[in-house]
């Protein structure tokens, strides 16, 4: 992977996940989702306009298609991600699903895209995945024993809570890899401006999630009042980290970049234990080392 393209990666792997720390701690639900599209629209529309005045008019139904997939697959992407933080914690929720979504995205670019498979390549995916499972507790959890009723209550409630984690990350994830290939897909095969795909996604899914924001207008002026600090931070950092990474896309093969974001274990893992205090911090911090190794053999192959 040329050095540009990985740096591109790691910074938007620290803006992933400081967005995604805002995300948790506003425990928002998605509505908030809903607000944080329509700021990301009116943010970035002096930035994507001139742009798209250029561009969207020799757009055909093949891009169409493009953004407007990735718009509605983005929906329950944010419905899992959301629900999952609000039963979870950020340092199981969040490797998960950034685990699972770029892995599959990987292995279908190798079998589907025809992208070389290198020794390295392989070896950083593992990497990667030994990483996530020990930041997220899977071997803790598949390894405990079974407990009687007598059991603690709060280790109970831990242990339903990481499993919690486990399943709404692993479907997060695979609404990740879908909306990574259909994304990817625009670009190196359509043609597509990175900054257009990412915008137009912003948009249809701002449309869709419309009628949350209409339904119930004194909802939404109370949601805006608690959480507007919260949803500017995700509305400015989200789609700059993304375009980050469809740009490292025009330099790199997608078995490569999807792997390499999960650098963004590494900052999940220290900004969760440290400012949410989540537990096991030692287990993580470990998993974000393994992962930092898997991103090191991905830029070397």
């Amino acid at each position: 992977m040329p050095a540009i393209a990985l740096a591109l990666v790691v910074t938007a792997g620290l803006l992933h996940a400081t967005w995604n720390l805002v995300a948790k701690r506003a425990g928002g639900d998605l509505r908030f989702a809903a607000l944080s599209s329509a700021l990301m629209v009116v943010l970035w529309s002096p930035i994507v306009g001139p742009v798209a005045v250029r561009e969207v008019p020799g757009w055909g139904a093949g891009e169409w298609a493009c953004v407007l997939g990735s718009a509605a697959i983005h929906v329950p992407y944010y419905a899992l991600l959301l629900r999952g933080y609000r039963v979870a914690d950020l340092t199981v929720v969040y490797p998960v699903a950034r685990g699972t979504g770029p892995l599959l995205t990987a292995g279908v670019a190798l079998t589907v895209f025809g992208e070389p498979a290198t020794p390295a390549t392989i070896a950083g995916a593992l990497c990667i995945a030994l990483g996530v499972s020990l930041i997220a507790g899977l071997w803790r959890s598949l390894l405990s024993p079974a407990r009687g009723a007598t059991d603690d209550v709060m280790a109970a409630d831990g242990r339903t809570r990481l499993r919690r984690g486990l399943l709404y990350g692993l479907g997060t994830g695979v609404t990740i890899a879908a909306y990574s290939l259909l994304d990817a897909y625009a670009i190196k095969t359509r043609g597509m401006t990175p900054l257009l795909v990412n915008a137009g996604a912003d948009f249809g899914r701002t449309l869709l999630f419309l009628p949350l924001l209409l339904r119930d207008p004194a909802a939404t002026r109370t949601l805006a009042r608690d959480h507007l600090r919260s949803a500017l931070v995700v509305a400015a950092l989200g789609p700059l980290a993304y375009v980050l990474v469809l740009t490292a896309l025009q330099m790199a093969p997608l078995s490569h970049v999807a792997p390499a974001r999960e650098v963004s274990m590494l900052f999940a893992a220290l900004l969760g234990g440290r400012l949410l205090g989540e537990g096991h911090r030692g287990e993580r911090l470990a998993g974000a080392a393994l992962m930092v190794v898997g991103v090191a053999w991905l830029a070397w192959g």
